[in-house]
């Protein structure tokens, strides 16, 4: 029972740093995104393409937002499982 404990908590942590991972990489590029993207652009007409690359920007940092959120709740979840279950083998063992 010990070591399938000891198993499932070496697999948590492995998960959760996958997940961990996966949400600093796309915090990393919205950043990216983000430092592209102008607060205001003041075009002519014949600029109308720098407008179109800003909306296109700005649809990707809102498409990011459901990815990022979803990795952030399931880091949390998975850290506080494997803070339980961890506590639980230490309260076990004592």
């Amino acid at each position: 029972m010990e070591a399938s404990q000891g198993n499932l908590l070496t697999i948590l942590m492995g998960v959760w740093g996958v997940i961990t991972a996966l949400l600093i990489i796309l915090l990393i590029y919205r950043s990216t995104l983000e430092s592209r993207e102008g607060d205001q652009v003041f075009l002519d007409s014949a600029e109308h393409t720098m407008a179109e690359e800003q909306l296109e920007i700005v649809g990707r940092i809102n498409r990011l937002s459901k990815p990022i959120m979803t990795l952030m709740v399931l880091s949390g979840v998975l850290l506080l499982g494997i803070a339980g279950l961890w506590l639980w083998q230490g309260y076990k063992n004592f």
